[in-house]
């Protein structure tokens, strides 16, 4: 308990500093967050380092410095996705003793889970009312996160997934959910009363993040555990003592974090 407080006192502040500080320190925040999920991803798949690894990882550094270009610039991304793919079927051809397909589907699969989908918290923060905004990722996840560990607590009687994760229940996940939708849209009335955005039904926006993220959150989640006990792993790292490494704490916030980058999208013109 003593290593998860300090690691908690350690890693908070610096992640509400990534975030609050938006630009180039949110950037290179979450980019450092996204290749170190990325590693983590691969040596749980594969203890030894692999060629596969080697050609996400360079992808996974193109992608996280060019981000704005590759996302925002229409053919970019399709451009990109192409390249990595094929570079990593030229790959398994032309060293098809040292690899399989397995590993090849593992990296691509590694690029996309740890570094693209976690990248959707810069997008969020450099979108248009992001730094208000962002915050909707976090409060979605750790709000249902801490709703269903309440609930299923004091009302939890069904199990929902015991192959995966035991103590969860029905009844806890409900919980999350309610607590999610609830929490998100108290924060878009402060939103309004404080800082209100025109021409932006901030009330919808929220009760969505609330309402879909935290439903995906748990999917995160129980993702993220089917993959560990597959792997045979407790944790992804040790990054944060107490704690596990960066796929462990943010496996709800890496969901949670597109479904609001798209909601923003299609609700804020």
């Amino acid at each position: 308990m003593k290593t998860r407080i300090i690691s908690a006192l350690v890693a908070l502040p610096l992640l509400i500093f990534i975030i609050v500080s938006g630009g180039m320190w949110t950037h290179i925040g979450i980019a450092v967050l996204g290749l170190v999920g990325m590693y983590e991803f691969n040596k749980a798949i594969s203890k030894d380092v692999k060629g596969t690894h080697i050609i996400a990882y360079l992808f996974g550094l193109i992608y996280v410095i060019f981000i704005d270009k590759i996302i925002y610039t229409a053919p970019l991304f399709s451009v990109f996705a192409s390249l990595f793919t094929i570079t990593l079927l030229v790959y398994s051809v032309l060293c098809y003793k040292k690899t399989n397909y397995v590993e090849v589907v593992a990296a691509l699969f590694g690029f996309f889970y740890a570094c693209f989908l976690l990248s959707h918290v810069y997008l969020v923060r450099e979108y248009d009312h992001g730094k208000l905004l962002i915050w909707l990722a976090f409060i979605s996840a750790f709000g249902c996160d801490t709703g269903a560990y309440f609930s299923g607590y004091f009302l939890g009687k069904n199990k929902l997934c015991p192959a995966l994760s035991p103590k969860k229940t029905i009844e806890g996940s409900v919980g999350g959910i309610i607590t999610s939708i609830v929490l998100c849209l108290l924060y878009g009335v402060w939103i309004n009363k404080t800082h209100p955005i025109a021409d932006v039904n901030v009330l919808l926006l929220c009760g969505l993040i609330g309402f879909a993220g935290s439903i995906i959150s748990q999917i995160g989640d129980l993702a993220a555990s089917s993959i560990k006990r597959q792997v045979g792993i407790k944790d992804y790292g040790n990054l944060m003592p107490g704690h596990g490494g960066v796929l462990d704490r943010f496996d709800s916030v890496i969901m949670t974090a597109p479904v609001l980058y798209y909601i923003m999208l299609f609700l804020i013109k």
